[in-house]
């Protein structure tokens, strides 16, 4: 294959990956807590032969999108959603994780845990009980957990050091190597859910235009190939 066609192919491959995460997204447009995801695409610079370079795109840095999502609301108790930054720190059999989804519940032990079974942590790293006879359970905007006047708990509640070197996990959740810190003054809001940052429209007009531009690639490609069959075929003449 010539120096076009590598070019070319580097192309089609990055518009293939973004392709597949337009497609997650969409899928995920009803997801609780759910973040956008796309690629970046930049310019890798090859040596060819002859001291000659060949530029090819690669498409290999995920950029997942932190912007809030809509509040919700549900009226459930254990609904929790974080209006600004932050994340709701949960225990996982892979360490610590963190998430934007707040949809809860007391596990049949009266650990508060997520849909998957996953203890919530506190703000001191230990899980959350919730009494049985607690009906009047109250969250305070900072995440202080009450019931009948009294303290039982606070919603551990961190921001990552490097966001953007976050790796996601299990769809909702996200690994913070470089570690992560209480945030501050958290804002937790009891009976409501945030729901994913997604954007069906734009990212459906986002998957026709690279679409469009798959097409072209593959119509250049072809195009490229018959010019050299064309070339081939005079030299034998």
């Amino acid at each position: 294959m010539e120096s076009t066609g590598y070019a070319a192919l580097s192309r089609l491959t990055g518009l293939k990956r973004e392709m597949q995460m337009i497609a997650n997204n969409i899928a995920n447009a009803n997801t609780t807590g759910f973040r956008q995801e796309g690629v970046l695409f930049s310019e890798y610079v090859q040596e060819a032969d002859g001291g000659a370079t060949l530029s090819m795109s690669a498409a290999r840095v995920r950029n997942t999108s932190f912007a809030q999502g809509t509040l919700e609301q549900t009226g459930g108790r254990f609904d929790l959603a974080i209006e600004g930054d932050g994340f709701f720190l949960i225990d996982t059999p892979n360490g610590q994780r963190l998430t934007r989804a707040g949809a809860f519940s007391p596990s049949a032990e009266g650990t508060l845990v997520t849909p998957d079974g996953h203890p919530v942590l506190g703000n001191g790293g230990a899980p959350i009980f919730i009494p049985a006879d607690a009906s009047d359970l109250a969250v305070a905007r900072d995440g202080t957990i009450s019931t009948q006047g009294r303290p039982i708990g606070q919603i551990g509640i961190v921001s990552p050091l490097e966001p953007t070197h976050m790796v996601r996990e299990g769809g909702v959740m996200f690994r913070a190597d470089d570690g992560f810190e209480p945030m501050e003054q958290p804002r937790v809001l009891q009976g409501f859910v945030e729901s994913s940052n997604v954007d069906p429209i734009l990212q459906v007009s986002r998957m026709v235009e690279v679409q469009r531009a798959y097409e072209l690639g593959q119509s250049f490609m072809e195009r490229e190939d018959e010019r050299i069959r064309t070339a081939i075929k005079a030299f034998m003449k």
